[in-house]
């Protein structure tokens, strides 16, 4: 049986984002199920309440935890993570993830694997797919296979993590659970791994909504973790002073990329808007000035 968890915080997020794509997924699983609840406190918090309410089944072959703003749109998802699962040695699998990992900005790592796309709502709509979103061609670094972590917003995990791992619900409320999981994993000599599942994340434009939050569950990430996370190049103790210069430093990289895509998506707005001005009647009508004007203007 694979079971389908969501903390759903949003209803109406729910139904138009995971719930579609949860049923898709379920189309060739009549005995799967859907465990979604209200979500309350942090999505540590929530995600070990869905563990503990499927770790006892033993016909358990998978449980996949979705985002309220995640929808699957993969009619072989089930059939692909099956695939994958079959290992015994993989414990967390994702749809993207990347490796050389030093912190829970686990994209600033080498990231090997995206199928996904975020599509946002802000600028008129529209869509920024990650690197292997696009089947053909795809980037001579992009392949599936193990991670040192993956993107929380989609995570399988075996029955084996099911029963053994959880969240750990003293780093924070919202960030770096996705890496402390995978890290659980692979210090128990698990595998975490990535699968060409596709799938849609609708989400804002806007990726830091308190950074504060972000720099605190930074630091204490690299505290649990020290010696794992820490770069071999620079060894050495951990002061707190400089792991907060580093989550500060990790914030600011977070807020210059949301405003990269921010810019990349109004350019798409205008360039929309461009097109919509060149199929005008007017815009073809007056097509002849703008020749005679061109023209004009190379003349001597």
């Amino acid at each position: 049986m694979i079971v389908f968890g969501c903390a759903v915080t949003e209803q109406l997020t729910f139904e138009r984002c995971a719930e579609p794509g949860i049923r898709l997924a379920q189309a060739s699983e009549p005995d799967s199920e859907l465990v979604a609840f209200a979500g309350s406190g942090s999505v540590f918090r929530n995600y070990n309440l869905i563990l503990d309410s499927v770790a006892d089944r033993e016909s358990l072959e998978a449980l996949v935890l979705v985002h309220q703003d995640a929808e699957i749109v993969d009619p072989e998802f089930v059939a692909k993570l099956r695939e994958v699962l079959e290992d015994p040695e993989v414990a967390i699998v994702g749809c993207a993830g990347a490796v050389d990992v030093r912190s829970i900005a686990w994209w600033e790592g080498a990231v090997t694997w995206a199928s996904f796309t975020h599509r946002y709502g802000e600028l008129g709509g529209g869509e920024l797919p990650g690197a292997s979103w696009r089947r053909k061609p795809l980037p001579a670094y992009t392949k599936t296979g193990d991670v040192d972590s993956i993107d929380g917003f989609v995570i399988a995990m075996s029955p084996w993590a099911v029963r053994e791992l959880r969240f750990d619900e003293s780093l924070g409320r919202h960030h770096g659970y996705d890496l402390d999981i995978c890290l659980q994993a692979r210090a128990a000599g698990k595998r975490v791994v990535t699968a060409d599942l596709r799938v849609i994340h609708h989400h804002s434009l806007r990726l830091l909504e308190d950074a504060e939050a972000w720099i605190q569950a930074h630091i204490k990430m690299a505290e649990k973790w020290d010696g794992v996370l820490t770069d071999p190049a620079h060894n050495g103790d951990w002061k707190q002073r400089a792991r907060r210069a580093e989550a500060e430093a990790a914030a600011a990289r977070l807020l210059a990329g949301e405003a990269r895509i921010q810019g990349e998506a109004h350019t798409v707005q205008l360039e929309r808007e461009l097109a919509a001005i060149k199929r005008s009647r007017v815009w073809r009508f007056s097509e002849p000035a703008r020749t005679v004007r061109r023209w004009l203007s190379r003349s001597p």
